[in-house]
């Protein structure tokens, strides 16, 4: 079968050339695919300054709007990042939010209305943010911070509605809060099931069903039982349904269809997923069995180290960043087209846990 369009590679040992005519993401389409061309347009510099080493930048996270970027760090902080008209629209940081947590800030969530950030820590708490209008000055205010797991949060997830906010951790556990009014959050599931880490939680975009990836292997799809009284695991996906043969690092959801695509019935929703075993899997959702995922292809990602993260692009493009410090483009045909080797070699954190 015909191979991915692999697009192009971006390295962190050398800035990109830039071009006469960068390309704006809104302005991707497939049809633009082979004349795609990225170039480095900030480098945001600011965490672990007061730090002897450097510290490491875990996790980025645009808000819904694309305008204002979250990023997080060893350094036990999340900074806000937005365009300064009054630095002549470069990228400033807005707010720095520290303070609560204790150790590493591992990832960072914001919910679908934009106005709540979540950061999940190894420190094993999920911190919330809200921006405080009334100040005037656009301060931000921790408002809750949910506790639970027995050690590090890897991460945490929204769900399309924001009522629900997702953890997982190095304890194999994840966890359901829902919201309540006045920033109270309830536990109202412990989902158990994974036998080692819980690497990344990420819900359906459409619906209150979530997916969990593991250092076990597996993909792990949870919903909610008829009766609205708990969640269980209605899938799970190893090797032998065409999986991963290594750690499942990360998954994305691709974006909402068309609305062309929607009245067409040519629309089925995918899911990507990046693993130790340096490949990128794409599987179908199959809506008419209750949000069952099958195996649609699986691709080498082209790293000699493994895949750590993968991200679905409103243009359709998938992103792929690698253990060897390289982020790759991939465009459809998202065909079978083989598969790469297995093993264990990615970074680890202080504890020499995995990331």
């Amino acid at each position: 079968r015909a191979m991915p369009s692999f697009l192009g590679r971006g390295s962190g040992g050398e800035e990109p050339e830039p071009s006469s005519q960068p390309m704006e993401t809104s302005d991707v389409s497939l049809a633009d695919a082979e004349r795609v061309t990225l170039r480095c347009e900030a480098v945001l510099e600011g965490h672990g300054a007061e730090e002897v080493s450097i510290a490491r930048v875990w996790h980025c996270a645009w808000d819904p709007t694309g305008k204002t970027l979250a990023t997080c760090s060893s350094d036990k902080t999340c900074r806000i990042w937005a365009k300064s008209a009054a630095a002549g629209n470069t990228w400033v940081t807005v707010a720095e939010l520290e303070g609560v947590h204790s150790r590493t800030v591992r990832q960072a969530a914001w919910s679908p209305c934009g106005r709540l950030l979540a950061t999940a820590s190894f420190d094993a708490s999920t911190a919330v943010w809200a921006q405080q209008p009334a100040s005037g000055s656009g301060e931000w205010e921790c408002v809750a911070v949910v506790e639970g797991h027995e050690n590090e949060v890897k991460s945490c997830a929204w769900s399309p509605s924001g009522s629900l906010l997702a953890t997982c951790g190095r304890d194999k556990s994840v966890w359901i809060w829902e919201v309540h009014p006045g920033h109270d959050f309830e536990c109202v599931a412990v989902l158990n099931g994974h036998a080692q880490d819980v690497k990344q939680v990420v819900w359906h975009p459409a619906e209150d069903a979530l997916v969990s990836t593991s250092y076990d292997d597996s993909i792990k799809v949870w919903t909610e039982d008829p009766g609205g009284d708990d969640w269980s695991c209605a899938q799970t996906l190893t090797k032998e349904e065409g999986g991963h043969v290594g750690t499942v690092w990360c998954a994305s959801f691709e974006p909402e269809p068309s609305a062309a695509e929607v009245s067409g019935g040519t629309h089925s929703r995918r899911l990507a997923t990046c693993s130790d075993d340096r490949t990128i899997a794409i599987w179908r959702v199959d809506d008419s069995r209750g949000l069952r995922l099958d195996i649609d292809a699986k691709f080498p990602c082209g790293h000699d180290r493994p895949a750590l993260s993968v991200s679905w692009g409103r243009c359709g493009l998938i992103a792929e960043g690698g253990g060897d410090d390289s982020v790759r483009l991939f465009a459809p045909p998202l065909e079978e087209a083989g598969r790469g080797g297995a093993g264990r070699g990615g970074e680890t954190d202080e504890d020499g846990d995995g990331p």
